[in-house]
């Protein structure tokens, strides 16, 4: 029989219930959508429109995509006023920046 969350939590002892509470708070912050993102950068739709070049439709279509390339993302959090990087996580050893990446067009899209 399945043991619901919260009962598996209550029996925990305090401090590893706590630890557990900041590990889930993190990881809920790790995490944004890109509305969520330009929206605490405090830049609107229109905003971001004007940067890159776009009309406002397309924005709100870009926030909503599951797929786009690289480049198209790094507009995108360029025109929010921050860098993309690319960071690879192993369990063994340290993290590594992927620095290789190219637009279609051949340009190397880790630099500025």
């Amino acid at each position: 029989m399945a043991i619901d969350l919260d009962d598996f939590l209550s029996g925990l002892p305090p401090e590893r219930r706590k630890a557990v509470e900041v590990r889930a708070a993190e990881l809920i912050e790790e995490e944004a959508t890109l509305r969520e993102l330009r929206e605490a950068c405090t830049r609107s739709q229109e905003q971001i429109a004007e940067r890159l070049h776009i009309k406002q439709p397309a924005v709100s279509k870009l926030e909503r995509r599951t797929d786009m390339y690289i480049s198209t993302l790094r507009k995108l959090i360029r025109a929010m006023g921050g860098d993309l990087d690319i960071i690879a996580r192993f369990p063994d050893r340290p993290s590594v920046r992927i620095t290789n990446f190219r637009s279609l067009r051949g340009e190397v899209l880790s630099e500025k």
